[in-house]
């Protein structure tokens, strides 16, 4: 296991290659396709976003209520393909890291590339045990969102898979020449 911390830099990325685990410590944010949406109508009219893009770490997920007593309701990952018409200017704009679930596709790969980035998979269906990786929660922005809502969370240890490196080595592309080089071998 690797263990970074947050916000992420060069030295942290260029460290880490597909098909790597990882222990993710520090701040990330939620926000997924509503937050995006806003995201870049804030950028396109030159005003200032809820939080500073620089090194950070978007975390595509909306987060069930918390009971009493609780940080944070269970929060795992949702399929991140709906976010990719916003991610290559997001990763222009400073964003070193993404957590979801699911492939990408070439516009973002290439977008991770140029900017030196990385997208991480956490396990889908596993949100009530990620949750424990939460430390502290908060809304943040558009709160009118509900679930949507954009999240600053602290994470101790989250666990997630490098699906893309900064090269563009994509695991699931990777995993499927190895499955299918496995299966002509029977």
């Amino acid at each position: 296991m690797i263990k970074v911390n947050t916000p992420l830099d060069d030295r942290a990325i260029l460290g880490l290659q597909a098909g790597d685990e990882v222990l993710i410590s520090g701040v990330v944010y939620t926000a997924r396709d509503k937050a995006h949406e806003r995201f870049i109508e804030t950028l396109e009219k030159g005003d200032i976003l809820p939080f500073n893009l620089e090194g950070q770490v978007l975390f595509y997920a909306g987060p069930a209520p918390a009971k009493s007593g609780a940080i944070i309701g269970s929060i795992g990952p949702t399929t991140s393909y709906r976010m990719d018409s916003f991610t290559p200017t997001l990763l222009a704009c400073g964003v070193k890291g993404m957590i979801g679930k699911g492939s990408r596709s070439e516009e973002v790969r290439k977008a991770i590339r140029k900017n030196k980035s990385v997208y991480f998979v956490a396990t889908g269906g596993t949100a009530a045990l990620l949750s424990q990786h939460v430390v502290k929660a908060k809304v943040i922005a558009y709160e009118d969102l509900g679930p949507e809502a954009v999240y600053e969370l602290e994470l101790k240890d989250f666990p997630v898979i490098v699906a893309i490196d900064y090269r563009g080595k994509d695991f699931y592309v990777e995993s499927l020449k190895v499955y299918s080089q496995e299966k002509n071998n029977f």
